[in-house]
């Protein structure tokens, strides 16, 4: 009975201390070791008891184990909701209890500190590209602005950043939405997200390892999806988009913010640009093909590259092969 085994899972005070660790932020396992005073095999075994029980999730970036609490989320259970408000009451009423979590939430400054030195080390060694680069096109802060007038006042729901990069999509748009899930391939860019992101809400974003080509989501999970300076990356942007289609839901929206079509050879070797930017007739041929209706595009012309913002609604109903593979 999952009852069963949710008591089961909590009853050791170290698995009760995780679960108050994690409703704060999302850690990885040598992190919690490093809180709690104990070894990481064992705190290793304690997070399998969480996680066989449904109260905790794991998810592998690299070498590293992350876990983060599966109560809050749109996944979580009424059980699970349950346990945290019961442990949120036992912090307030128990003082023994109460001192343990306030002693283990002030060393999380210490995690957060490392996160933020190993973020800036890494912007450091890559200033002077992403400077080059930046003096191109238009400030961040107009086409910043410029997309958060494009997606309007409505709220988002659940939304999907492709290529979350140093998070700053997620970190934007956090107020805005329900839940964001922050998607990256690279293991260095998402620990540069997970420092800037870790003083939101733990329940506010989710960083996931992953490749745009491959979403690791089921179908129509999300409201939104945007991808910001991404697609100029892909070898097969139609298909990029024909997965950001699979995942967003009917009559959910996409934003795709890249160049327009320049001649800048050099940023393919400099930058490993694979697309040198991209026509306004391209972007609606993709996004019609991948079942999207497109919108006229918005243009942002202050810098040598033009910054363009293509907005597309999900048509249709969900076709059988999604359910297919919503059902995986």
């Amino acid at each position: 009975m999952l009852i069963e085994t949710t008591m089961r899972a909590l009853a050791d005070p170290t698995r009760l201390r995780i679960m108050r660790l994690l409703s704060a932020m999302e850690l990885a396992v040598g992190e919690l070791a490093e809180v709690l005073g104990q070894s990481q095999p064992r705190v290793s075994r304690h997070a399998a008891i969480l996680c066989d029980s449904g109260l905790a999730e794991r998810h592998r970036e690299g070498s590293w184990v992350f876990l983060r609490s599966a109560v809050g989320n749109e996944r979580g259970s009424p059980v699970g909701e349950a346990v945290s408000r019961l442990l949120a009451t036992a912090e307030r009423e128990d003082e023994e209890f109460a001192s343990a979590c306030q002693q283990d939430r002030a060393k999380l400054s210490k995690i957060r500190d490392a996160r933020a030195t190993s973020a800036a080390e890494y912007f450091a060694r890559h200033a002077e590209d992403w400077d080059e680069l930046r003096r191109l096109h238009s400030p961040d802060d107009v086409v910043e602005q410029k997309l958060l007038d494009a997606l309007g006042d409505q709220p988002l729901g659940q939304m999907l950043d492709i290529g979350t990069g140093s998070g700053r999509m997620a970190e934007l748009f956090a107020p805005k939405a329900d839940h964001i899930v922050a998607l990256d391939k690279s293991l260095d860019m998402l620990r540069v997200a997970r420092a800037k992101l870790q003083e939101l809400p733990a329940d506010a974003v989710e960083l996931v390892q992953g490749d745009f080509l491959s979403l690791p989501f089921s179908a129509h999970r999300f409201d939104i999806v945007v991808l910001h300076q991404v697609l100029h990356f892909a070898q097969d942007p139609a298909a990029a988009l024909a997965e950001a289609a699979r995942v967003t839901r009917p009559a959910g929206r996409i934003a795709i913010v890249d160049f327009a079509t320049h001649d800048r050879e050099e940023l393919r070797d400099r930058h490993a640009h694979i697309r040198l930017g991209f026509s306004d007739r391209a972007v609606r041929d993709l996004l019609v093909e991948a079942g999207y209706a497109p919108t006229n595009p918005i243009a942002m012309e202050e810098g040598e590259l033009t910054v363009k913002i293509w907005l597309g609604t999900r048509i249709g109903a969900p076709t059988a092969a999604d359910s297919r593979k919503a059902a995986l």
